[in-house]
């Protein structure tokens, strides 16, 4: 009791804190922590985890930008084209339309590649595709299922078998016959034309 009243109100919280709470005095000596990292250290650890974090990422998004360069290359609309059709008498049994290529030699592509639909007003289901160049070479394709749900198709070049000279290749058309349509009045929709690898 001597000891208690001895002590200051300051000295008493202390030596609760210290015996109930396990806290320690300034005289307990700080466990000091095993892994002692200088500051440079922890700088250039972090550093070296950036550089990892970068390069990762930068050769990944190359590899990506390889990939996209190898499959779509060459774009010919950036949008959908609407063509409006109506093949009934008096009107021709003939409706084209042609997208105009800029000079380049498709010879290095695969495939024309391209997404069509038709729509409620009417769908043709049959549409022949024609590359035309400028030594007047035309070849085709028929393709069919064109009605109301997008349908994507990759026709391989190698089908065009009437067309030699790839290097003046100036034109890509889809023809409408009244002969082959399914619905001769209607609306279709073509997008995503390209060439690709």
């Amino acid at each position: 009791m001597d000891l208690l009243i001895a002590m200051t109100k300051e000295e008493i919280y202390e030596h609760l804190a210290q015996v109930y709470l396990g806290k320690k005095t300034k005289d307990t000596p700080v466990k000091k922590n095993k892994f002692n990292v200088s500051p440079l250290t922890k700088t250039t650890l972090t550093l070296i985890i950036l550089a990892v974090a970068f390069y990762s990422l930068t050769a990944f998004l190359s590899r990506r930008h390889d990939a996209l360069k190898t499959n779509i290359i060459f774009a010919l609309n950036n949008s959908p084209i609407r063509i409006k059709y109506n093949l009934n008498n008096p009107y021709p049994q003939i409706k084209d339309f042609s997208i105009s290529i800029p000079k380049t030699d498709i010879a290095k592509y695969k495939n024309l590649n391209f997404s069509i639909r038709g729509l409620e007003e009417g769908y043709p289901d049959v549409v022949k595709v024609v590359l035309t160049n400028k030594r007047n070479e035309e070849a085709f394709v028929l393709i069919s299922g064109v009605k109301l749900k997008w349908n994507d198709y990759s026709l391989p070049l190698e089908g065009f078998v009437n067309i030699t000279d790839w290097m003046s290749v100036d034109k890509v058309s889809f023809v409408l016959e009244g002969w082959n349509v399914a619905k001769k009045k209607g609306i279709i929709l073509i997008d995503e034309v390209c060439f690709s690898k």
